[in-house]
């Protein structure tokens, strides 16, 4: 487990939360969209990170 690409996982979806806000907020769908994305891209870094505990964990 990488504790550094999970944090970078997490501040992403942080960040992709925020922005999703502002879109609706200021009726911006091009934000919206983006801060959906990068929550995406957040679960896809996470799931990542649980693969490689499951394989090491086998490994071991």
């Amino acid at each position: 487990m990488s504790i550094e690409n999970r944090a970078k996982a997490t501040a992403k979806n942080i960040e992709g939360k925020i922005q999703e806000v502002v879109g609706e907020v200021t009726g911006d769908p091009k934000d919206k969209a983006e801060g959906k994305a990068k929550q995406g891209e957040a679960k896809v870094r996470h799931t990542t990170e649980d693969v490689k505990d499951e394989v090491k964990k086998a490994i071991d």
